[in-house]
């Protein structure tokens, strides 16, 4: 009867029938019994806005559209204690009520703008940036929509405070700092409970996106133990702010496989195994017992791997590539956003990117993730692997790497092997000496060699190549191979630069950074919405292809070569589009199998806009939606509830 009265008070009869016909919806409608559970449960918007947002609802068109109410079946302080559904002093008098929160808030109810600029005042009050870390971890784990809205509104300044290089210190001080444990932690020494751990956050149908480290190879500190679950709590916390991943479908996940840090080791607060690293076949094991168990209880999740130790990275990312949808930041979302970049130049300055030469000094994970993604394009725009990697040159510590190189190279680096022959009489350690003879066209840097792009080296490299194109990508900025000051003074404001880190504008020249977040985001997102069976190659070029066209340097000569950070949500969109659709062309896209929640089967849009619209519709936003009381039922709702 009190369903009815709200009904009554709120809204008009005509609209009072439709909405009672949506809820009291007969059999006759659909088999789903998930759908039947939905729709014969009891469901009692909250407030006026609620009402009349349930009148006018829709049948979703994927199950995780956006539209709609926000179902809760939580009260007091168990909804006050979840930071999913928890709004503080915005919720309203009527949510107050319904939900049993009188008592619990203060008496004014504020609007998000108003408790975004409290934090923000609380955030500026801190002096140090780990403690500005520390106050966007406490709010995260208190109420996400508030963090979320926070970040998002100043991005730029934030993204280091919650990213690098401020999270690397985070990381580094995780057993001394820990506050709240989140996230899924791996034992080695207990392989068999992984399922039993997994099982906590609940099946299929919770569970969109998996982060997942081992520890071994963080944000260039290296190896951290169980404080690498931080990266992976930080890198879902950007797929949600540039992406819209729901943050209440994912999970961090830590393999903790030991450690080598002896710091670690010898510290009596570090809180993971206190053993050194384990490898070879305990460890293999341990990674495919993770795999299988996340492929059977979650088949639709995508599993992204994130900073892996460099013998590790590459194999294992080959290794289940084909067997679950998965991808490497590390190793293919640099790959990726460099090669828009440099597509983005190419284009700018009207070269050819086959014509290029392309000289990597570095040639760890991300260098060989370079030049690998540079291959995977090439190739993708008619090139053949051969010819393709005898445009890039790799150097390491001994120099460049060429097929004399059978003791000191890997198999990997080996793939980019120039001809020993062709080096005779010059000096293979001298990076001058490689520009000197190659006269590249792209010179990349990921060596944390700090200043080793001299001033002679690219004035020589100017002297062949009006339009340089140089990327310092070494993070932090104190390891970059040179900073682009003066990399503009010495080629009279013509290199296009793109950097590893932010720097100021030089000359009214904006340099853009090569932010991973304007890629792996997207391809995160694109493979999650189509339920991608795989993540292929020719899917990240087509991403790439759909980044670099937005450059706003095509309208702006002194623009940089990748879109604002401001935009990024907009920017992820489009990539996740571009990957939506490549997957459908490819077959491996399983979307449009599955049910709607409403009856029937999710059409995925050919037509790019149309497409566009269609991947925003499930991006999730930072905003108080309008709620709804619900009874539990563990057919539909997650764990988090």
């Amino acid at each position: 009867m009190m369903f009815k009265q709200v009904i009554q008070r709120n809204i008009s009869t005509s609209i009072k029938k439709k909405f009672i016909r949506n809820i009291n919806v007969s059999h006759s409608r659909g088999g789903d019994a998930k759908f039947l559970q939905r729709s014969h449960r009891i469901r009692t918007p909250i407030g006026r806005q609620a009402v009349l947002q349930a009148a006018a609802e829709l049948p979703k068109t994927t199950r995780l559209s956006i539209e709609g109410l926000v179902e809760c079946d939580l009260l007091g302080f168990q909804l006050l204690n979840s930071s999913l559904f928890n709004k503080g002093s915005a919720f309203s008098i009527e949510e107050r009520e319904a939900f049993k929160l009188t008592g619990l808030l203060p008496s004014k109810v504020n609007t998000l703008n108003e408790q975004v600029e409290r934090a923000y005042k609380q955030l500026c009050y801190l002096k140090t940036p780990l403690a500005k870390n520390d106050f966007c971890a406490s709010m995260r784990v208190q109420n996400k929509v508030l963090f979320y809205a926070l970040v998002r509104r100043h991005i730029r300044e934030l993204l280091p405070i919650i990213y690098t290089p401020t999270e690397g210190d985070a990381i580094a001080a995780y057993s001394h700092r820990f506050r709240k444990p989140e996230g899924c932690f791996l034992d080695i020494t207990d392989i068999n409970s992984i399922d039993d751990r997994l099982s906590r956050f609940g099946e299929e149908k919770d569970i969109d996106y998996i982060v997942v480290s081992d520890g071994e190879g963080i944000l260039g500190i290296g190896d951290q133990g169980v404080g690498g679950v931080r990266i992976a709590i930080s890198k879902l916390a950007l797929m949600t702010l540039c992406a819209g991943i729901h943050p209440g479908r994912v999970i961090p996940v830590c393999l903790d496989a030991g450690t080598n840090n002896e710091n670690l080791l010898n510290d009596d607060l570090y809180m993971g195994n206190r053993f050194p690293r384990l490898k070879g076949e305990k460890y293999d094991k341990f990674v495919e017992k993770f795999i299988i168990s996340v492929k059977r209880r979650f088949p639709g999740a995508v599993v992204h791997f994130e900073d892996f130790g460099v013998t590790n990275a590459r194999r294992i990312l080959q290794k289940y590539r084909n067997v679950v949808p998965c991808f490497n930041d590390d190793i293919q979302g640099t790959g990726a956003v460099v090669m828009a970049s440099i597509t983005a130049a190419l284009k700018i300055t009207d070269r050819k990117l086959l014509d290029s030469e392309i000289v990597i000094y570095g040639a760890g994970s991300a260098g060989l993730g370079v030049a690998d993604q540079i291959t995977n394009h090439m190739v993708a725009h008619g090139a053949t692997p051969e010819y393709a990697r005898s445009r890039i040159h790799c150097l390491d510590r001994n120099g460049l790497i060429t097929d004399a190189a059978t003791g000191t190279a890997t198999e990997d680096q080996l793939k980019y092997a120039d001809k020993d022959s062709e080096w005779e009489g010059i000096n293979k350690k001298s990076l001058l000496e490689v520009v000197k003879k190659i006269k590249p066209t792209v010179l990349v840097g990921c060596s944390t060699q700090p200043g080793a792009f001299t001033e002679e080296i690219v004035r020589e490299m100017y002297k062949h190549n009006p339009r340089p194109i140089i990327f310092p990508l070494s993070n932090p900025t104190r390891l970059h191979e040179a900073i682009p000051e003066d990399l503009m003074k010495w080629t009279d404001n013509q290199a296009l630069i793109a950097t590893g880190s932010p720097f100021q504008p030089v000359n009214g020249y904006t340099i853009s950074e090569n932010n991973n977040c304007f890629t792996f985001p997207g391809i995160g997102l694109g493979a999650l919405l189509s339920r991608a069976a795989i993540i292929s190659d020719t899917m990240i070029s087509a991403a790439v292809d759909q980044l670099a066209s937005m450059s706003p340097s095509f309208k702006d000569p002194k623009a940089g070569l990748l879109p604002r950070l401001e935009e990024i949500d907009e920017v992820s969109a489009h990539v996740a589009t571009a990957l939506v659709l490549q997957a459908i062309k490819e077959g491996v896209a399983r979307v449009e199998s599955e049910e709607r929640p409403g009856g029937g089967s999710v059409r995925v849009p050919r037509d790019y806009k149309s497409c566009v619209d269609w991947v925003k519709s499930q991006m999730w936003k930072p905003l108080y939606r309008a709620m709804a009381k619900v009874e539990h039922v563990p057919e539909i709702h997650t764990y988090q509830s």
